[in-house]
């Protein structure tokens, strides 16, 4: 085996154990966030954790791509923008909804449940850090990251407001704009991902 195959497959194994890291992470937070959210009355809480499962199954199809052809790796972002951009129209018709029929949202869990998972997203964060100027589908990746520590912040500030002013109204607004990173997130993969395969063709021309 010769000196850069092997350096392909320490790339590829330590893509695959970021990515395995990732795909546990928020896979066991979305359980825990969307519980907590949905016994809050929370739309931000309720947004975040509909993020980190669209995240989990990038990651899955992250993790499908990993070793495969640079084609294979493009599908694979397309994929993961489409469920990206998917999620957050979703959160955005659950805001809405929230809006018209009313909520109640409890400030102490939404602002304990944003500390836990900015701390779960933040060490996603580091894990995927090296890894943010590789391949599409691990750009893809690190997108999402970087948008769940974001939206997390929300959640708490959301909270934070929501025990001040007594009101349900910030919740709402920060469900929104978690719905519209998300969406956005989305997005820019695809974009990123479309850019990639118009210099793949260019090169094989």
């Amino acid at each position: 085996m010769s000196g850069c195959d092997c350096n392909v497959e320490i790339k590829d194994k330590s893509e695959s154990r970021v990515l395995i890291a990732l795909l546990v992470i928020n896979g066991i937070m979305f359980i825990i966030e969307l519980a907590i959210g949905w016994w809050a009355q929370s739309t931000a809480l309720i947004a975040d954790a509909m993020d980190m499962l669209a995240d989990a199954m990038v990651y899955s199809v992250g993790l499908y791509a990993v070793g495969k052809a640079v084609v294979a790796k493009i599908h694979a972002a397309t994929l993961s923008g489409w469920l990206q951009a998917g999620v957050g129209l979703l959160v955005l018709f659950d805001v809405v909804r929230r809006f018209i029929f009313g909520s109640d949202p409890v400030s102490s869990l939404m602002i304990g449940m944003g500390l836990v998972a900015l701390i779960a997203n933040v060490v996603c964060l580091i894990l995927i850090s090296k890894h943010r100027k590789g391949e599409v589908h691990m750009r893809a990746s690190w997108v999402f990251s970087k948008n769940d520590v974001i939206a997390n912040l929300g959640v708490i500030l959301a909270g934070v407001l929501v025990g001040w002013t007594g009101s349900r109204i910030p919740d709402l607004i920060i469900g929104f704009v978690v719905a519209l990173i998300v969406f956005r997130g989305g997005l820019l993969i695809l974009q990123d991902a479309r850019e990639t395969k118009n210099n793949d063709a260019c090169s094989s021309a």
